[in-house]
């Protein structure tokens, strides 16, 4: 059978069609080529049509049809930008703009619920602070645009907004509540308590259906502007970092996936109910998440990962660099980079430094030692080393056991210094695969529809592409860097 995989990032919507057999990808397509706009009408605001991203599904289904017939797909699987909040009234239609992960806007209503709330509550119920997230997010709205929310008949995170698309029905899941941080631990049902102090009614809260298992079927409309079959059944939802973790076969305590697009994720596996008391690292539940078998996806994120090694391409040196080229001179300093250090804290409030907004930080520099190569090594050391802070608030905070990190052969893991620094200062070997975000969606659609009994026989055609191990004889100097880089940002914060 063939299975597609639809990927809703905030830079562009990737497709992906598998053979469920063999597990090779029959057809790919990325639209648009040039990254999706993200409107900022105020500082530290994020917006995009949820209307683009359906046009640009449209787009990439009309490049899948040059390569496979679309009638011949028999289950699709979707994975999203996760936090995101879509607003539709009775008639389905977007209200406003959906307000996406980086959106800074609702980090003071969040911190104010959770203050007046209780931390303790809030921690022992949701297993977060209310933050920046999609609850918070949606009682911005009601005490902005009250006439708005006034429309509101559901609330919607970007992929349930796909699948709605898809099939005409509006549902969610466990872990896409979660992520919203609208779900309740303790009691197993979405977070009343949080939703009647924001003054929401419960009823915008779409039915829950689970991760894997027929969602809903692909309508008539929505076949004949796809090219789909109608009937086609939606098996498989998940946000874009535990579909990242699961593409990865990510699934069980002590394993973490890792990625480093525009900005950088770890996310790691524990079954223990655990909390960051600052919320600095969050949990949610993961994709496999079950009442009497919890599996808990502890998410880092840092916003400044490849948007931060992408400005360096673009601004420094004295002369145009490839992104192979910045690697190549970057891997001739020494580590440590003489001393240079660089925070990887400039795309917004960071969750990590308890939502504070310091901006990217460059510290120690020398005019007459560093050069542009300097600057490329520090940027990707600064990046390897933020995930090693936040993994050891994970294993202080949140029960995690780092046994194995698992990550895309993508981004910034195709720099050779990015994944030696990380490997040795985790002291962790790094597994690289060739999949994605679409390509895991579409295995989990077929998971879904029972086309695989398992996990097991579902990751069966997945290799192991590269492995890399720590560097044990210069463990000392990697140690050293980042001790050095740890105190510049204790200066900070």
């Amino acid at each position: 059978m063939k299975l597609l995989g639809i990927d809703v990032g905030s830079s562009s919507i990737k497709l992906t069609v598998l053979d469920s057999q063999t597990g090779e990808a029959l057809a790919k397509a990325q639209y648009p080529e040039k990254e999706m706009a993200i409107s900022s009408p105020k500082a530290g605001w994020a917006e995009q049509s949820p209307e683009d991203w359906w046009a640009n599904i449209k787009a990439g289904m009309q490049i899948i049809s040059k390569q496979i017939d679309p009638k011949t797909i028999g289950a699709i699987g979707i994975s999203y930008q996760m936090h995101g909040l879509v607003c539709v009234d009775k008639e389905k239609n977007v209200i406003r703009p959906s307000i996406i992960w980086c959106d800074s806007r609702a980090v003071e209503v969040g911190n104010k619920a959770f203050h007046s709330i209780g931390e303790e509550k809030c921690l022992k119920d949701l297993l977060n602070s209310p933050g920046n997230f999609t609850a918070s997010k949606l009682a911005w709205v009601k005490e902005n645009e009250p006439e708005l929310f006034a429309k509101i008949d559901k609330i919607m995170l970007p992929g349930d907004y796909v699948a709605m698309k898809l099939t005409g029905t509006i549902n969610t899941t466990i872990s896409g509540l979660s992520e919203g941080i609208m779900w309740n631990y303790t009691e197993n049902n979405p977070a009343k308590f949080l939703l009647d102090y924001y003054g929401i009614p419960e009823e915008l809260i779409a039915d829950i259906t689970p991760s894997f298992g027929n969602q809903g079927e692909v309508s008539s409309s929505a076949a004949l502007e796809l090219g789909l079959k109608e009937g086609v059944p939606v098996t498989y939802r998940a946000g874009d970092q535990p579909n990242n973790a699961f593409s990865l076969n990510v699934l069980n305590p002590g394993e973490i996936a890792a990625t480093a697009g525009t900005s950088g994720v770890v996310y790691a596996i524990s079954d223990e109910q655990k909390f960051d008391p600052k919320s600095r690292v969050n949990a949610f539940a993961h994709v496999n998440y079950e009442v009497d078998s919890p599996r808990y996806g502890i998410l880092l994120c840092i916003n400044g990962t490849g948007i931060l090694n992408s400005w360096m391409n673009k601004n420094v040196g004295t002369k145009e660099y490839s992104y192979e080229e910045m690697n190549n001179v970057a891997s001739k300093i020494a580590i440590g980079s003489d001393g240079l250090v660089i925070l990887p804290f400039g795309n917004g409030a960071e969750r990590v430094l308890e939502n504070k907004n310091p901006g990217s930080q460059i510290s120690n520099l020398t005019f007459t030692k560093h050069t542009a190569a300097h600057m490329f090594r520090a940027t990707q050391e600064g990046i390897a080393f933020s995930f090693m802070f936040g993994i050891e608030l994970m294993e202080k905070y949140n029960g995690v056991d780092l046994k194995t990190i698992r990550a895309g052969h993508a981004n910034m893991f195709l720099s050779p210094v990015f994944r030696n620094t990380l490997a040795s200062v985790t002291n962790q070997p790094i597994e690289i695969y060739d999949t994605d975000g679409a390509a895991g969606a579409a295995r989990g659609a077929g998971l879904g529809a029972g086309i695989y009994k398992d996990a097991k026989e579902t990751f069966s055609t997945l290799k192991v592409i590269k492995t890399i191990t720590p560097d044990a004889g210069n463990a000392d100097a990697y140690n050293e860097a980042y001790a050095n880089w740890k105190n510049t940002l204790q200066k900070i914060i």
